[in-house]
């Protein structure tokens, strides 16, 4: 059983794994849930009102680009592959470039863009395709938002390291000329 003695994450080799930066270094393997949500109670909140805000902007998206059961979910497509994007972006600054905050991660990433996100819809938009008999564009749709999706992540990656090198060479161009 593993004791407290080692680094929280570390591998039958004894090498430290990244950690999440939002948990606390040292927690007990085997720990209550009521003891964790009476310690966790406010990144609970704020994953909850982040969550309501992502939801609601689905729901605003669903009505903006409503389908038929037989359709392609345009809706639920754009707000995953969005907010793929978004979340490779907020990962960048989260990890790279903001220093530490409590909430920022548990707000934006798992509270906003979890809630505006939907792998569930995603799943029930292909079976309703499936049972419409429209089994070619349930495959399409399917592969096609899996893979728009996760490279809508990498561009958002990608945006956000070209947007820090470039606030960084910014900065030092500015301090070099004073």
């Amino acid at each position: 059983m593993p004791t407290d003695s080692g680094p929280v994450g570390a591998g039958s080799s004894g090498a430290a794994m990244p950690v999440d930066p939002d948990v606390a270094s040292r927690m007990s393997p085997v720990r209550h849930a009521s003891s964790i949500i009476r310690e966790r109670w406010d990144i609970l909140a704020v994953i909850a009102v982040g969550g309501a805000l992502g939801s609601a902007a689905r729901y605003g998206a669903g009505v903006l680009l409503p389908h038929a059961p037989s359709e392609i979910a345009w809706s639920t497509f754009t707000v995953n592959v969005v907010g793929g994007f978004l979340l490779g972006l907020l990962m960048v600054f989260v990890n790279d470039v903001w220093p530490p905050r409590r909430y920022v991660r548990p707000f934006l990433g798992v509270g906003v863009l979890g809630g505006f996100t939907t792998f569930s819809t995603y799943m029930l938009d292909t079976r309703a395709l499936l049972a419409a008999g429209r089994l070619p564009v349930a495959l399409l749709y399917l592969f096609a938002t899996l893979l728009v999706g996760l490279v809508a992540v990498w561009l958002g990656i990608l945006v956000g390291r070209a947007a820090a090198a470039a606030s960084r060479s910014g900065r030092a161009r500015r301090e070099g000329t004073s």
